[in-house]
């Protein structure tokens, strides 16, 4: 058959785990895929003869439910090796690569072999049609050529032979487009599964996501009940203190510890805000919202940012959590002396990498990083931790921006 159905494209089409069921480097020459048609004819011929064969002597014994299983398994065993010749003929006329590791279930084998046969034989049909047709055609020309055919019956002859002609070609164009689709169905996931997958990883992703925003929430809602709620306790109450205070010295010394509590006060809530969003990343850019991590990480923050193009807003807000929540980990838990991030766009893909000289041992399931995987995972993106103990911490985050 001819090789005209769409090839599925190669790459993650379900987010995630499995390679494309079909994909095609070139589109071969014409006179290959009229040998692979040819070739696919005659295997479609010994595909029918075995089924023929084989399935009426297995007959009795596929009609017991005792022996039925057995049967079923001898005619699988034969249905398959006629089955792997069939991909190679589309590997080799069609260019057609599918998945090395993809076995297809003995029923899909048996409804594969089954569909082949029958499409394949039709379209033997189809080509002696052709061929039948340009001999008449061959004739008609012949008999006009020598004055022995009328105008008009030769005008009736031309319509009724472009007619037949344009049915033939749209049956070999159909019979083509069935052929490459059962055979994806057959050696790669089918149409129905890749979608099924997709549902299932957008509902996955989809209930990750909303877990993560719950853990922000709780995270805000700590920081400001632990942290600024308590200073605000201890500023209320130096307040107090001054106010029923008899000497002015006195009363001096704790409005000044006051002013200083407010001072640091205002520093947290600065921090808390850009833990929440940073304000930057809609004004400056991504570039200048990195920027601002390095000048408050307490570690040496060395950064490398090769974007040449704007990026999509969801993409910038990940990219900045991502390297926003590696530093603060790297901080807090690596004994890291220094940090390196790079933020490069390659092509239609944006990597974002950082990595810290520490001790290592981060943990995926935390929820720092479960919340980054989340994020990452909601724009259809790979978010990837390698962490021995003893380091380097390494995390790295691939965003599509198409």
């Amino acid at each position: 058959m001819h090789g005209d159905g769409e090839p599925a494209s190669t790459g993650n089409t379900t987010g995630g785990d499995g390679p494309a069921p079909a994909a095609r480097t070139a589109l071969p020459s014409w006179p290959r895929r009229g040998l692979g048609t040819l070739a696919g004819c005659a295997t479609a011929l010994l595909g029918a003869l075995y089924l023929l064969a084989v399935g009426t002597a297995l007959g009795p014994l596929l009609l017991r439910p005792r022996t039925r299983a057995g049967a079923l398994e001898v005619l699988t065993a034969g249905a398959r090796r006629l089955v792997a010749v069939e991909r190679v003929r589309r590997s080799v006329f069609f260019g057609d690569l599918f998945p090395e590791r993809y076995e297809a279930s003995d029923r899909k084998v048996l409804r594969y072999l089954a569909v082949r046969s029958s499409t394949g034989l039709l379209c033997a049909v189809v080509i002696a049609l052709l061929v039948f047709g340009a001999v008449l055609a061959g004739i008609l020309a012949y008999g006009a050529g020598r004055g022995t055919l009328g105008w008009d019956e030769l005008l009736t002859q031309v319509l009724l032979g472009g007619v037949l002609l344009f049915l033939d070609v749209q049956g070999l164009y159909s019979l083509a487009a069935l052929d490459a689709r059962a055979a994806r169905e057959c050696f790669g996931p089918s149409e129905r599964e890749l979608l099924r997958r997709r549902i299932d990883e957008l509902a996955s992703s989809r209930a990750a996501v909303v877990e993560a925003v719950d853990a922000e929430r709780r995270r805000i809602e700590r920081d400001l009940h632990d942290g600024l709620q308590q200073r605000l306790v201890a500023l209320a109450m130096l307040i107090g203190r001054a106010r029923r205070g008899r000497h002015p010295e006195q009363a001096d010394a704790l409005l000044l510890q006051a002013h200083q509590e407010s001072q640091g006060m205002l520093t947290e809530l600065r921090e808390v805000a850009w833990r929440v969003y940073p304000s930057a990343l809609d004004s400056l850019g991504l570039e200048e919202a990195i920027g601002g991590v390095a000048e408050r990480s307490g570690i040496p923050l060395r950064t490398r940012y090769e974007v040449a193009a704007p990026l999509p807003r969801p993409v910038e807000t990940a990219a900045y959590f991502v390297v926003s929540e590696s530093v603060t980990n790297a901080a807090k838990h690596s004994s890291a002396s220094k940090i390196a991030v790079t933020v490069a766009l390659d092509g239609a893909r944006l990597t974002v990498r950082v990595e810290d000289d520490g001790t290592g041992g981060a943990s995926e399931n935390g929820s720092g990083l479960t919340g980054l995987r989340s994020r990452v995972a909601a724009l259809d993106g790979v978010l990837h931790i390698h962490s021995p103990l003893g380091g380097p911490t390494t995390i790295t985050a691939e965003l599509p921006c198409a």
